[in-house]
């Protein structure tokens, strides 16, 4: 009889077969003009997008047909009613990539009733491969990860990112940036949640916080961060909710400290002629 623990290990090589077909989708168009919709105002997409996200889907139905898949450009498919779904993002950090800035990603996590089983997050241009699964820890190309040991806020370098509506709704995390950014040693925004979260688990940030997320989006970084000995959860501390959108994660140390300041951060004013003051 198969244990647990074989039964994720194989369904780890599967997702990691699946983010290699996308990321050489990816590797194949770097660098080479891209035809870009726009999905909104800031929020764009790629043939390569496209692309990438059938190369992935192509290896996951074939390897688990009875399975659930909800990816970021397709939607839903699948068998109705299957005990396992997948969470595919097939590049996220487009707008890196259509702008030629090398920080994306091919990000891939599958979970039942019980919650989040494997994930995985490539960068197809560094091939640095961040791979978990429920209970077997956390690895970077096969090296054991581990969480930063930062005990508190004022040493600690954080990121973030910002919604897609920012442009037109006033909760867009700036009045957060503001707060943090007088109480730690950093903040970076590079554009990639999926590898925030990673980078959280090989311990290179401390902590991360952002508002509405897709679940493609927090799936696999959150369980890279779990299995790394961190801690995820909603801004009031509450369990993580893919659904929500709503993510806190960080080494576990600061986290609490982290969490309130996020929630604690006050409203911008504004002066007579717009300045921020």
């Amino acid at each position: 009889m198969t244990s647990e623990a074989e039964t994720l290990r194989r369904e780890l090589e599967t997702a990691i077969l699946a983010a290699q077909a996308g990321a050489s989708v990816i590797r194949a168009a770097w660098g080479k003009p891209a035809r870009i919709q726009h999905k909104g105002d800031v929020d764009l997409v790629t043939e390569t997008d496209i692309a990438a996200e059938a190369a992935v889907l192509a290896v996951l139905r074939a390897a688990c047909p009875r399975d659930i898949f909800v990816s970021e450009e397709d939607g839903r498919s699948g068998l109705e009613g299957a005990d396992r779904w997948w969470w595919i993002d097939p590049l996220d950090g487009t707008t890196n990539f259509a702008h030629g800035f090398p920080h994306f990603a091919v990000s891939i996590a599958s979970e039942d009733a019980h919650g989040l089983r494997v994930g995985v997050v490539l960068e197809p241009i560094t091939e640095r491969l961040f791979a978990a699964a429920r209970g077997l820890g956390a690895t970077l190309n096969g090296a054991a990860l581990s969480v930063s040991q930062t005990p508190a806020l004022d040493g600690a370098l954080l990121a973030t990112g910002f919604p897609y509506d920012r442009r037109t709704n006033p909760d867009n995390n700036v009045h957060r940036v503001a707060h943090l950014i007088r109480r730690c040693q950093g903040i970076r925004r590079a554009g990639a949640a999926a590898l925030d979260l990673a980078y959280v688990a090989a311990g290179w940030l401390d902590g991360y916080w952002e508002d509405r997320l897709k679940p493609w989006d927090l799936a696999a970084g959150a369980l890279l961060v779990r299995e790394a000995g961190g801690r995820t959860s909603d801004f009031d501390l509450g369990a993580l909710s893919l659904q929500s959108g709503r993510c806190v994660a960080s080494n576990s140390r600061l986290h609490e400290e982290l969490a309130r300041a996020v929630v604690a951060a006050p409203p911008l004013q504004f002066a007579e002629r717009g300045n921020v003051l």
